[in-house]
């Protein structure tokens, strides 16, 4: 027993190092920095909480806040509800299953920043012709507001990420058993009513999946809100990962910057752990 915990540890002391230096040091003394003036190379003064009082106070960060919390409410219901639906869709009995499956997963093989180019390009030059086209106002100028940013940043997210959390919910579905279902429908249960009595409960851990991997994927979006709006116009669509960002690395305000990313995590980190407890019990009762 005593050699195979040796071995335990073992093999396990490299993956723990590569941890405690790659991600635990850094953390820790970055948030050691926060309290400090840090610009980067040398801290000469001890500041308390001033950086956090200031983070507090500062509306660009919490208009940034503001904007990412909506913009992850919205990506993360659509593309929960695009994902659950495709899932259903390529599980029916057709032939094209697999294509469909292949075609709706491809997106999430396009890096963010390639993929915020083709978007911004679809949305200033497609969405302008054809708005000229047909008379159409609402089709021209997007991404010149916030509000068009803002949904430009969603359909974006929902066209990326949908079909990989339809993989997730395709995996539960299919282990639903074929006899409940065979069973339901000769007492003559109706398809939505099979769907909603049956597949939906037994899903569930899908959704806690599913809604973790949403959640955190919105808060730390950055690629494609650099390539598709780059925080434009006049910073009204600027999430909390590129304002942190810019903060350190256009302002030079590292102490600050690291105090804005140590608040960040802990919303993160709330919200997450919020979300899959409250999805967990709701396991438990359905």
């Amino acid at each position: 027993m005593k050699n195979k915990n040796i071995s335990f540890w073992l093999f396990i002391l490299p993956a723990l190092f590569a941890l405690t230096v790659v991600v635990f040091y850094p953390f820790f003394y970055g948030f050691y920095y926060t309290f400090t003036d840090w610009n980067g190379l040398t801290a000469t003064t001890f500041l308390g909480l001033e950086n956090y009082v200031n983070v507090f106070q500062d509306e660009r960060f919490l208009d940034s806040i503001e904007f990412t919390i909506k913009f992850a409410v919205v990506s993360i219901i659509l593309v929960n509800l695009l994902g659950l639906g495709l899932a259903v869709l390529v599980t029916q009995k057709m032939k094209i299953n697999n294509g469909l499956r292949t075609i709706f997963f491809m997106p999430n093989l396009i890096g963010g920043l390639i993929l915020g180019f083709i978007w911004q390009f679809i949305f200033k030059s497609g969405f302008d012709a054809v708005g000229q086209m047909f008379g159409i106002e609402f089709l021209q100028g997007w991404l010149a507001t916030s509000e068009t940013g803002f949904w430009g940043l969603v359909i974006l997210n929902v066209w990326q990420y949908a079909g990989y959390i339809m993989i997730i919910y395709i995996s539960y579905l299919q282990s639903v058993p074929q006899e409940l279902l065979e069973a339901a429908e000769i007492d003559g249960a109706s398809i939505f009513q099979r769907f909603w009595r049956i597949k939906f409960p037994l899903v569930a851990p899908a959704f806690t999946v599913s809604l973790f991997l949403t959640l955190s994927n919105a808060f730390k979006l950055y690629d494609q809100n650099l390539a598709l709006t780059n925080g434009g116009p006049y910073g009204s669509t600027e999430m909390l990962a590129m304002e942190i960002y810019k903060t350190a690395f256009s302002r030079y305000e590292m102490a600050y910057a690291q105090s804005k990313a140590v608040i960040f995590f802990i919303l993160v980190a709330a919200v997450a752990i919020s979300q899959v407890y409250v999805n967990k019990k709701r396991e438990v009762d359905m």
